[in-house]
């Protein structure tokens, strides 16, 4: 059965070349509002990186990532990035960035396991971004605080985008709200997590929600997080734990909220060893990544992703992200997108 959402009737606001143009436009503007707003320089990241070492992050850990050897080092194995979170924090000690200040750069990987539909792709391109923070920025407030900069971004962007078309009108609320994942689960406690996204994104509009990666009240995770990047065990003020989380919003087009951005404060040292240890991943200890941070030569940090293609789609009004980027889709897919007035590049 497809798992494509084809919304009744739809048809693109944009034609091709003023969607090529919108995302040029977006791109643009929204990534240098980010740094403004986050005071954040752009540096130059890999698209692969040697396996072995903890630098890869491995998402909810049974992803595969793609491999290859490398000639001129002995065949040695390299490995596409799935995300930056940890190669940014290396990335700030190797910078001596100073606190408050911080890095940004184009992420591109692939994530071959992928489900593919309207949101989700081989291809995977996003802002990845991190800063220094300081032990005393290490609570709950300070997090709010960078989600409020990021989301006031990204209503900029709309507006641009409103500007430059005149049919895309906004939809996104002037405010962003907060509430941590066991919240809404005593809010919903016969839904799934999905329903439960979905349920408080069409009530609020957008959604920042918090302590995703360790297990609430019922025994299950919201969703899972790798125990060696987001801090998702540390108390926060609120009463619960977690000091990380994701922004969503409710896009009314496909009829269902649309995850934009992952982020959060990272581990501490403590954070690491707790997580690693409730995990079953103590034996990472021994690896680059995490012998540098166990050893304090790396520095606190706050940091996430954000999905430049998807960020694109929603603004843009587009039903299917391969309206927006170039990917691999199943032929039957293709057909199928295209019967419903989705064109995919």
């Amino acid at each position: 059965m497809s798992n494509i959402i084809k919304p009744a009737g739809y048809k693109a606001a944009l034609d091709l070349r003023q969607t090529e143009q919108g995302i040029k436009l977006i791109k643009d503007f929204f990534q240098q509002n980010l740094a403004t707003e986050l005071r954040l320089r752009r540096v130059t990241a890999p698209l692969f990186v040697l396996k072995g070492l903890g630098i890869n992050d491995d998402l909810n850990g049974v992803e595969r990532a793609v491999t290859f050897p490398i000639k001129d080092l002995g065949d040695q194995q390299a490995e596409v990035v799935h995300s930056l979170a940890k190669w940014k924090r290396l990335t700030l000690a190797e910078y001596d960035i100073e606190p408050g200040y911080g890095i940004y750069t184009d992420m591109n990987a692939i994530r071959a396991d992928e489900e593919l539909d309207n949101l989700h792709s081989l291809y995977v391109d996003q802002w990845d971004w991190e800063a220094v923070m300081t032990k005393e920025q290490r609570n709950i407030e300070f997090l709010k605080s960078v989600v409020r900069r990021i989301y006031s971004a990204i209503l900029r962007t709309e507006f641009l985008a409103y500007e430059t078309y005149p049919q895309l009108k906004p939809f996104l609320p002037q405010d962003i709200h907060f509430i941590h994942s066991e919240e809404l689960l005593k809010m919903y406690p016969d839904m799934t997590p999905k329903e439960r996204e979905d349920a408080v994104c069409k009530k609020y509009g957008a959604v920042f929600i918090m302590g995703i990666g360790g297990k609430l009240s019922d025994g299950k995770k919201h969703d899972g997080r790798a125990p060696d990047y987001d801090d998702w065990t540390t108390p926060n003020s609120d009463g619960f734990l977690g000091l990380n989380g994701d922004i969503l919003i409710w896009y009314p087009i496909l009829d269902r909220s649309v995850e934009l951005s992952s982020m959060g404060i990272r581990v501490d040292k403590e954070a690491l060893l707790r997580q690693l240890a409730l995990e079953g991943k103590e034996e990472r200890k021994e690896l680059y990544f995490h012998k540098r941070l166990l050893n304090g030569t790396l520095p606190l940090s706050i940091g996430g992703g954000i999905g430049q293609s998807r960020l694109c789609m929603v603004l843009l009004h587009k039903a299917h992200v391969g309206e927006i980027q170039a990917s691999i889709w199943p032929e039957e897919q293709r057909k199928e997108c295209k019967a419903a007035g989705m064109n995919l590049i």
